[in-house]
């Protein structure tokens, strides 16, 4: 049964299992801190297709494929699948899923996607309206440097704020089976606007929607964040992170004790060169799929939140000079 708690969260009291996940990565991303965690590794840039794009497919294809076999089902067993990634009109998704001949729901919510996902799939599965649903995400480094800023071949200089779009991809399989890591409650943010422009500082324009997020979440469950054992974000990396911080102090609100981010645990910023940290679709998946689900099964966490970050811009908006409206999606995480 789905339950609304306060004006924003929705409680599932049966509270939908993850019953099998996988990550996806690329080279640089495997040569981080969480490189050992991830199921797959892709260290060719193209994995043996003709494009970036056609490359990103194959993210979502393995990572759904391998989710399945560690879950122990089969296409058939699943009734639906929630997708989506920063390419216009989610190519990566339609393309590298077309074959699976699952019932298909496209998502959008930029860097959110991941949690927009999770928080869909609870929602049919506690609702009975399947018994079995899966999410995925993903993103790559040079699919999304062309669509959004420029071609590799280009040699733009990267600003200190800027972040590095992580080449992977993470999917969960969602059922009514009552083990492992569970989804408890959720936030369906709104979207925030406070006039960023900057396509090179993601973080600044996705802290406000992150911080009313957790303003609403806390307010809605009378919570607040020494409750959990840990809060993750999904890509404010360095900037967007002290933004938040800087946000929820107007509130009353220390996260920065239980706070990590999945853009900051991704890579290592000193050695790596990515400047601000990991962006994308994919970085939120990827160490969601991984490090972060693993430690809840391993039990080193019981209670935790999970918050994917998204900037709802397009090359368009912002070569129309638009401003970077954003949002956050907050999903609560227990082991049963």
């Amino acid at each position: 049964m789905i339950r609304r708690i306060g004006g924003h969260t929705l409680g599932f009291e049966e509270m939908p299992s993850i019953i099998g996940y996988a990550s996806v990565a690329g080279k640089k991303e495997s040569e981080g801190p969480l490189g050992k965690g991830f199921d797959k590794i892709i260290y060719d840039s193209y994995n043996g297709k003709n494009t970036y794009e056609q490359a990103e497919s194959t993210l979502q294809f393995t990572a759904v494929e391998t989710a399945m076999q560690k879950a122990g089902v089969k296409t058939e067993d699943i009734d639906y699948i929630f997708a989506g990634d920063l390419l216009n009109q989610c190519i990566s998704s339609s393309f590298g899923l077309r074959d699976f001949n699952i019932a298909y729901l496209g998502q959008y919510g930029a860097c959110s996607t991941m949690a927009q996902g999770l928080l869909m799939t609870a929602v049919f599965v506690e609702s009975n309206a399947a018994n079995t649903a899966a999410c995925v995400t993903s993103s790559h480094f040079a699919s999304a440097e062309r669509q959004y800023r420029f071609p590799l071949e280009y040699g733009g200089v990267r600003t200190p704020t800027a972040q590095w779009t992580v080449t992977g991809s993470g999917c969960c399989i969602v059922s009514n089976a009552k083990k492992g890591a569970c989804i408890a409650r959720a936030t369906a943010g709104k979207i925030v606007d406070l006039g960023v422009t900057d396509a090179n500082n993601m973080g600044a324009a996705m802290a406000p929607a992150a911080a009313q997020t957790f303003i609403d979440y806390f307010a809605d469950t009378n919570t607040k964040p020494s409750d959990y054992d840990a809060v993750f974000t999904g890509d404010l990396g360095l900037v967007g992170s002290r933004s938040l911080y800087d946000l929820l102090s107007l509130e009353n609100i220390d996260l920065e004790p239980k706070h990590y981010d999945c853009g900051m645990m991704i890579f290592d910023l000193e050695g790596q060169d990515v400047h601000a940290g990991g962006s994308g679709c994919g970085c939120a998946g990827s160490v969601f799929c991984s490090e972060i689900l693993n430690s809840v099964n391993s039990g080193k966490y019981n209670n935790i939140l999970f918050m994917a970050t998204g900037a709802l811009m397009s090359p368009t908006s912002s070569g129309q000079g638009e401003s970077i409206p954003s949002v956050a999606h907050l999903i609560n995480i227990k082991l049963r």
